[in-house]
């Protein structure tokens, strides 16, 4: 439906209460993720891990694969983005469990083979990482490890999110992260041709109420502000789902708390071999390293 042209027809104010409560439920049958497990397991990339349940927040149990490495001293969770899962983050978790961490390649809750909920959303995803971060403290053999996450896309948005309010992690990666959710969301209703005055406006405040948090208090661009941990910003030099100037943009926001690298690749795909998983495994080396 042309949103624009019925509201120049019919008047915006009259077209309202007729439009706002199926408007609330298309929008969030739009906004809602698409499941899917593909992507890979564990032994398509030589990765010995196990199928783990977590207990979740709200009740939900979350799935995730295990790879504890002997003798390890440090530990990874990875987190994927909107609509995707564990198994896309498969081909950077091997070079990881390679260089000796232990590694958790989680579902978020509406993802992959993690319990449904009544909707997703970016900070769900934090709790989500926070439970996945307290389970690891309490097996034996990372109890004492040094946590990091490495997070992509809206993962990497929470990684953020959960680093800035807490002192578990002592790394964040952030891998494609955008720096404001509420420029995503006029991204999203633009192409869905739907205008800003006045339904653009009112999806926006409709999203924050069900979510239960203002845009502006889970910003990256401003829950980066309270890391206290290092930060390595990932992204990819073509992304035009989350353009290259938001990750600029969290750099300068981080007050030289962070390091930029900008690699050859798209929102979905980054090409992190060669020179880029060098990077990547000496940063976490440098920020792991054992407290002394």
């Amino acid at each position: 439906m042309d949103w624009g042209l019925l509201a120049a027809v019919a008047g915006p104010a009259a077209l309202l209460p007729l439009l706002l409560p199926r408007f609330r439920a298309g929008l969030r049958r739009s906004l809602a993720p698409e499941r899917t497990t593909a992507g890979g397991t564990p032994a398509d990339f030589a990765l010995p891990a196990r199928e783990i349940t977590l207990d979740g927040s709200n009740g939900k149990r979350l799935f995730a694969w295990y790879a504890p490495a002997p003798g390890a001293t440090t530990a990874i969770v990875l987190l994927h983005g909107w609509g995707g899962n564990a198994g896309h983050l498969l081909p950077l978790a091997a070079p990881l469990y390679a260089a000796g961490h232990a590694v958790l390649l989680l579902d978020a809750r509406c993802h992959g083979r993690s319990d449904e909920d009544d909707f997703a959303s970016m900070p769900r995803f934090a709790e989500d990482l926070e439970c996945a971060l307290a389970w690891l403290r309490r097996q034996p053999e990372t109890a004492d490890a040094r946590l990091a996450t490495v997070g992509h896309s809206v993962g990497a948005a929470a990684a953020l999110l959960a680093a800035a309010r807490g002192d578990a992690l002592a790394a964040v990666v952030s891998v494609a992260a955008f720096a404001h959710p509420e420029s995503i969301m006029r991204r999203f209703l633009a192409a869905k041709r739907i205008p800003f005055v006045p339904l653009g406006w009112y999806a926006l405040r409709y999203v924050e109420r069900v979510i239960g948090q203002r845009f502006d208090a889970i910003a990256p661009e401003n829950t980066i502000r309270d890391v206290r941990c290092p930060i390595l910003l990932v992204h990819g030099r073509d992304d035009v789902t989350v353009p290259v100037d938001d990750a600029r943009r969290l750099a300068e926001r981080a007050a030289g708390r962070a390091r930029l690298l900008l690699l050859p690749g798209d929102h979905e795909r980054i090409d992190a071999e060669g020179d880029g998983m060098a990077t990547l495994l000496a940063f976490l080396a440098g920020a792991l390293r054992p407290r002394a």
